[in-house]
């Protein structure tokens, strides 16, 4: 199991499988993050990866639709096509 902190949301902190989607975690267990669509169309659960960036899937060509090349070096991800695969602290 791998531990997702949600700052923004008084720091709760999740445990959820490797591999998890970062929005689905968040639904299950109210960590909070902000969103409407869940496919990437709309760009409303954008967030920051913190700490364990280097734990986050490869950046999906939808996300690059709403965020630019700095966003996504300081960060920034989309929560519905992210994946995690390991210890994540995220902020919106």
């Amino acid at each position: 199991m791998i531990r997702i902190t949600f700052l923004s949301n008084d720091a709760k902190v999740l445990e959820a499988p490797e591999g998890s989607n970062l929005l689905r975690v968040s639904l299950r267990g109210q960590g909070g993050i902000p969103f409407k669509c869940g496919g990437g169309l709309c760009g409303t659960c954008k967030c920051r990866i913190e700490t364990g960036l280097a734990h986050a899937d490869a950046v999906k060509p939808k996300e690059r639709k709403h965020l630019d090349e700095a966003a996504l070096a300081e960060g920034w991800r989309m929560a519905c096509q992210t994946f995690v695969h390991g210890d994540v602290a995220v902020s919106w």
